[in-house]
């Protein structure tokens, strides 16, 4: 039975998956905590790779806005899942996949939650290292994962929290290290690393798209659809584009590289003190992260409490943290994208236009093919046109690829996120005319 009691506008996230959620997030709720979360020290790393991508200022910064500007519509349209269906993002699938097919997504969607978790963990880490020294690496490690386990386990007071206070130090703080980074005389970017002007677009929509399979966990808690979407899209949007933009400046005017941009800003004048706000502030990614492996954990066992699945979660990528480096964070993001942006694409297509805003999501909901057929279509896509360089997995797209274009390159003109968007979007509607049975929304979340 599913708990429908009115709650206080200082109640907590429920515990499990059967009782509805609070809805006490308006916009600037919503806008704070997506705009704080855009705010990474790995805005910075993303944005000197689309520098070194595309060799140039200027097509840098038009790679941040287009990718970011995309990523943010996305990562928009996924938020209005939660806040309609009252559903966190995983359980929300069922209403594309079904009740069962909503377990694959699901199970990816925990591996790069994880993922993102142990990567913040160990960003924050080598920030303070930069600032410290290296024999306290594991005493951060241990901290940041302690700090983002804890407020995992009461994610909306941290919400709260991130818009009273974290805010502003945050705004102050990223101001003086564009005033610095920007004061410096712009030179010329290396030539050694171009790949062209939209693999860099499919970077920087990557990063923001990473977001869009936690979008529904915090926007279920939302007043309305417009507060979700507007807080979400802008709030993560605009500060990803100030962010990437940074990294993408450091590099025309520090003459770094992603490797070394974190270090760069660090030795600016008072740089210390800016970047240790923004590696306190680094803490709420880890949380996000932390507290939506939960929300997906709980598509697969609802019933249990999700602080102790936070506390699990929390453990875990601590633990790996203190294990593994930052290497292949480039194609972490690719793989990212060739799954995730086809998703949510189907997903949106079929949200809006589709199925008119009316997805069951309930334990009983029933396995379509239409979208399932065509998230796959928009992954094939993608593959085709940036297959990547995993080992193992590239060398059979690119000889697809090869016998698709001729053994010619693939055109300069294409990118894999827009076409990976657009064949998803095409192919859900176009599949969705097909076979579509009765629709149930809003219905209670059950297991």
């Amino acid at each position: 039975m599913t708990d429908t009691a009115i709650r206080p506008a200082n109640a907590e996230a429920p515990l499990v998956l059967t009782t509805d959620a609070p809805r006490t997030l308006g916009f600037l709720d919503q806008f704070t905590l997506w705009g704080n979360l855009g705010i990474s020290l790995f805005g910075p790393v993303t944005g000197a790779l689309v520098a070194a991508y595309t060799g140039s200022l200027w097509q840098g910064l038009l790679a941040v806005v287009v990718g970011c500007g995309i990523g943010a519509l996305v990562l928009g349209g996924s938020a209005v899942f939660g806040s309609h269906t009252g559903a966190p993002a995983m359980a929300s699938l069922r209403g594309l996949f079904g009740r069962r097919g909503s377990m694959a997504p699901t199970v990816l969607n925990i591996a790069q939650n994880i993922g993102w978790a142990t990567m913040e963990i160990i960003v924050i880490s080598q920030a303070a290292v930069a600032v410290t020294s290296e024999r306290w690496r594991w005493l951060f490690v241990v901290l940041a994962g302690i700090i983002a386990t804890t407020m995992a386990v009461r994610p909306l007071g941290s919400v709260k929290i991130l818009r009273k206070f974290m805010v502003w130090l945050v705004l102050i703080a990223s101001v003086y290290l564009f005033i610095q980074v920007l004061s410096k005389p712009v030179q010329s970017l290396p030539q050694d690393s171009v790949f062209g002007f939209w693999p860099a677009v499919d970077l920087a929509a990557a990063g923001v798209v990473s977001f869009a399979p936690l979008a529904a966990d915090y926007t279920r808690h939302s007043r309305t659809n417009k507060a979700a979407f507007g807080g979400s899209a802008l709030g993560y949007g605009l500060a990803a584009i100030l962010y990437y933009a940074l990294g993408v400046f450091a590099v025309a005017t520090l003459q770094t590289d992603s490797e070394g941009v974190i270090t760069a800003l660090v030795t600016l004048p008072a740089g210390a003190i800016a970047l240790f706000v923004l590696l306190v502030d680094e803490v709420d990614e880890a949380y996000a992260n932390v507290y939506s492996t939960t929300m997906a954990a709980h598509n697969l066992i609802g019933h249990v409490d999700r602080r102790w699945i936070s506390i699990a979660i929390g453990v875990l990528a601590t633990g790996l943290a203190l294990l593994v480096d930052l290497g292949n964070y480039t194609q972490f993001l690719y793989l990212i994208g060739s799954v995730f942006i086809p998703l949510f694409a189907v997903a949106i297509a079929d949200f809006f236009l589709v199925s008119k805003m009316n997805w069951d999501v309930s334990g009983t909901a029933k396995f379509r093919w239409q979208p399932t057929v065509a998230w796959l279509i928009g992954f094939v896509a993608y593959q085709l046109v940036n297959p990547g360089t995993v080992a193992g997995w590239s060398p059979f797209w690119e000889g697809v690829q090869g016998k698709l274009f001729g053994g010619q390159a693939v055109p300069g003109w294409l990118g894999a996120t827009y076409t990976s968007i657009i064949v998803s979007i095409l192919a859900a509607v176009l599949l969705g005319k097909i076979g579509r049975g009765r629709i149930v929304t809003r219905e209670p979340v059950d297991n």
